[in-house]
């Protein structure tokens, strides 16, 4: 049996990366087990998601093309509507 010795600080700092990864897997496990639908984006997820901006996100609120709850000045979105938008503007093509 080989015996490898660190010092404490260099322990500490791994016992801390792993509890982060701890902490990122416990919540990408709660997120995998939610449905898509039961979860709520704040207008900088749906920004990044679509890949637009903050103004043509509020066109599209403006158009009523997407639904959204609005909770002070907090803007959210069902992440199904917004799958259901992507459906909706799905242009399919020939020979695909």
């Amino acid at each position: 049996m080989n015996v490898i010795t660190i010092e404490s600080e260099a322990f500490r700092q791994i016992i801390e990366k792993l509890q982060g990864l701890e902490d990122k897997f416990i919540k990408m496990k709660m997120d995998a087990e939610s449905p898509l639908s039961d979860r709520w984006l704040d207008n900088q997820d749906v920004m990044l998601l679509l890949k637009i901006s903050k103004r043509t996100l509020q066109t599209y609120r403006d158009e009523r093309k997407i639904p959204f709850s609005q909770v002070g000045n907090k803007i959210y979105y069902k992440a199904s509507d917004v799958e259901r938008f992507l459906k909706k503007n799905y242009v399919k093509v020939q020979k695909f």
